[in-house]
């Protein structure tokens, strides 16, 4: 496949990236009105995907530069900043055959890896950034998100800061971690806004967001593009996660859980085809979407990155494939 531009910013990337939520590892949250399940608020719950290894992270990041793969997201929060320091030891030597995207707004305690919530004050704003630069051990970030997908305060001091940090140097581009299609209008105003990160795949579509983005030339970073591992197939009624783990509780056996895994179980063919893997097929779907999409697929082992960056070859889904996947959904009243 072709390189895509990330919109406004003019940066061009290969047509997936990196997502550096699981590698994070271990970390825990306290916000628990952003989350209103959690009613336990007696200790903190987990924000991660589960212990991790080190190692294996920094190798499946060379691994997936080295076929091809140009850009890496990740944020402040995953891990409370260790998704950021393994993502500068594995880039070490490679900085510029990669676009770097991270976030700010967050509130985190790097030595007890808990996230608090959220802070956009000025001075968190520039602290953050200094931060994410020194433990990704780079002089820049090439995109800086706010990670606040529910933020209603004023945009304007916010993106005044951004403005600032680009003039020093320190960014070169910036945009929104964020599915409230309402909020953007304001935001698209700024010359330095050019990317927009929200999640959008066969069973979780933002397709107003995705419109929005192609009537004015933003970016469209993909994250979840497999449902947090929902649409690679190897989940079913039997599985469990640790308590650690953010999927800790899913519950495969009845309910809306179950009735994706049957409806994915329906599509299986048509996703796979061409020799496709599911999760490959999951990808190509977005690609099929716009040409401007970019699915940031999160991952734990090299194997994962190699099977997924493999789905580069295949290319996206023709349009009679989509057509095919959509009219098997409506029949089973899935979409």
């Amino acid at each position: 496949m072709d390189h895509r531009i990330l919109g406004r910013s003019g940066l061009e990337v290969s047509p997936m990236g990196l997502g550096g939520l699981a590698i994070g590892g271990q970390f825990w949250r306290t916000d628990y009105d952003s989350v209103p399940w959690q009613t336990d608020r007696s200790r903190p719950f987990p924000g991660g995907w589960g212990a991790v290894d080190d190692s294996e992270s920094i190798r499946a990041i060379q691994v997936g530069v080295d076929l091809g793969i140009t850009l890496i997201d990740t944020s402040s929060s995953y891990g409370c900043g260790h998704s950021e320091r393994i993502i500068g030891q594995a880039i070490a030597g490679k900085r510029t055959r990669v676009v770097v995207v991270t976030k700010f707004g967050n509130d985190i305690d790097e030595d007890k890896k808990i996230y608090h919530g959220h802070d956009v004050t000025a001075s968190s704003i520039c602290a953050s950034c200094e931060a994410s630069l020194r433990r990704l051990n780079t002089d820049y970030v090439d995109v800086l998100l706010l990670h606040w997908s529910g933020y209603e305060g004023e945009i304007e001091p916010i993106f005044q800061v951004l403005d600032g940090l680009i003039q020093s140097g320190k960014i070169r581009a910036y945009g929104w971690s964020s599915h409230q299609v309402d909020r953007m209008g304001t935001a698209i105003a700024y010359p330095g806004f050019g990317v927009v990160e929200f999640p959008h795949s066969i069973f979780q579509r933002t397709s107003d967001m995705l419109a929005l983005c192609e009537q004015q030339n933003i970016g469209a970073l993909i994250r979840s593009p497999l449902g947090m591992g929902l649409l690679t197939g190897k989940f079913d009624a039997r599985t469990t996660f640790p308590e650690d783990d953010i999927r800790h509780g899913w519950d495969f056996s009845e309910g809306r859980l179950a009735g994706t895994l049957r409806a994915l179980d329906a599509i299986r063919d048509v996703m796979s085809s061409d020799g496709r893997t599911l999760a490959q097929g999951a990808l190509a779907w977005i690609w099929a979407q716009s040409d401007r999409t970019i699915p940031i697929p999160g991952f734990k082992t090299a194997a994962q990155v190699i099977e997924n960056a493999k789905a580069m070859h295949f290319g996206p889904l023709t349009e009679e494939q989509v057509q095919a996947i959509d009219q098997i959904l409506r029949s089973a009243g899935e979409a």
